[in-house]
């Protein structure tokens, strides 16, 4: 996601870019494609509500031309009040689009070892290759941090017992795009203790590792006590079961993956169960007796840098600043937020080639908060953060009511936006 919008945004300026890509000459232990910007988590980009932190990043990214926007906007299908795309769809879109670009040359190898005479920005997102993330070691001279991120599985439609699951959005918020799997108290006590007490799958030492808290396995997340789920992702607040008419003990929402509708994911269910165990347990779920999982979810390990001690506000890195990093490498979580780091590394890289100062984002704008704070935490206690109100400067007047003050986050954001659109105005979305 981010090297792809550094790549856009620096050849849509007129300069030539040089694009690595290990794959599919190697691929990783997710991936399943060559293709730039390919989903290997949930197929969701979040909210586009403008009154929300993502909906407000969104709108932030589109003021600087975002690829990965304009390839969503394509490639969506219908979720509600948020965007979702069909993934293969989206990835083909970005791919295209980059390897089209006549300012952008697509290099097939993987890189061991960071050129540190050249503008080179490092956009290998969590799942860098072993060799060079061991450069990048060596370069910034500190330990890596890491956490283990978990993907939800996906079955096919046609296996969802329709006369069970029903078709609702939380509080009728958007349109009805979420199928629902109703559980009384008794089904889901009997779910809950099997999903604690199934295997886990081999090959992780995971349980002495942290997980970052928005893809915490959900059967980690269950061991925190019987009711975790219930006021998690499978709450069953806003919902009424159609079948008698009362809210249902718990849910279990799957969300549509793909344009055609044929294949949903399981909501808030990353697991790293092994395969065997995800079906037995999933399959508890009412509705889901007859499912047939497309993809099983999997467990794979998130690397990210110490970015309070390694990287300025602009991304470039204090040691070497010819050199800047982007993406969920840097310490920020969610694909909107890493594509959007993307864009404004792309910005300080062609300043530098320009002879120009590099530029922080006013705090004020979410990217400018969540720059700011990956710049900023505590180095001792730095974890990943997702795009939030709760990072941004407050208000000159304090306003208790939590829907306005929000809006005037967005009003104070886009004033901001407005008084930097001259650094992007040199560059549309084509």
């Amino acid at each position: 996601m981010a090297g792809s919008e550094t790549a856009f945004h620096l050849a849509e300026s007129g300069l030539k870019v040089r694009l690595y890509e290990m794959r599919p000459a190697k691929m990783t232990d997710v991936h399943q494609s060559g293709n730039m910007g390919e989903l290997v988590c949930s197929n969701s980009l979040k909210s586009e509500l403008i009154n929300t932190a993502q909906g407000l990043l969104k709108a932030e990214m589109q003021r600087m031309g975002s690829l990965i926007l304009s390839c969503a906007e394509q490639a969506r299908v219908p979720a509600g009040s948020a965007l979702a795309v069909d993934r293969e769809r989206f990835s083909k879109l970005v791919n295209a689009t980059l390897e089209n670009h006549p300012n952008i040359e697509i290099v097939r190898q993987e890189v061991t070892r960071i050129p540190l005479n050249e503008i080179t920005i490092i956009a290998t997102g969590p799942l860098t290759s072993g060799e060079l993330f061991e450069d990048i070691k060596r370069l910034t001279g500190s330990e890596n941090l890491y956490f283990y991120d978990a993907v939800a599985p996906s079955i096919s439609m046609e296996s969802l017992d329709t006369t069970k699951a029903f078709k609702a959005s939380r509080y009728g918020k958007g349109t009805e795009d979420y199928y629902n799997c109703p559980m009384n108290k008794q089904e889901y006590e009997r779910f809950y203790y099997e999903l604690i007490d199934a295997d886990i799958k081999e090959g992780h030492s995971i349980d002495k590792k942290e997980f970052f808290d928005g893809c915490m396995p959900v059967e980690v997340m269950a061991r925190r006590g019987v009711e975790t789920l219930r006021f998690g992702p499978m709450r069953p607040v806003g919902l009424l079961d159609p079948v008698n008419g009362k809210r249902p003990w718990a849910v279990v929402q799957l969300r549509q993956e793909n344009r055609e509708g044929t294949v949903w994911g399981l909501v808030g269910c990353q697991t790293r169960l092994k395969w065997a165990e995800q079906k037995r347990v999933f399959q508890l779920i009412p509705g889901l007796e007859n499912a047939d999982f497309v993809r099983f979810g999997v467990m794979h390990r998130n690397t990210f840098i110490c970015s309070p001690q390694l990287l300025q506000p602009t991304l470039q890195l204090k040691s070497h600043p010819n050199l800047l990093f982007a993406g969920q490498i840097t310490g920020v979580e969610g694909y909107m937020e890493s594509a959007a780091t993307g864009i404004l590394a792309g910005v300080n890289a062609k300043r530098i080639v320009h002879g120009q100062e590099p530029l922080s984002m006013p705090p004020e704008t979410i990217l400018g908060a969540l720059v700011q704070f990956i710049t900023q935490a505590d180095q001792n206690n730095f974890q990943p953060i997702n795009a939030n109100f709760g990072i941004v400067p407050p208000l000159s007047v304090k306003i208790k009511n939590k829907k306005e003050r929000y809006n005037q986050y967005v009003s104070r954001s886009m004033d901001k936006m407005n008084d930097f659109s001259e650094l992007f105005a040199a560059y549309v979305v084509k």
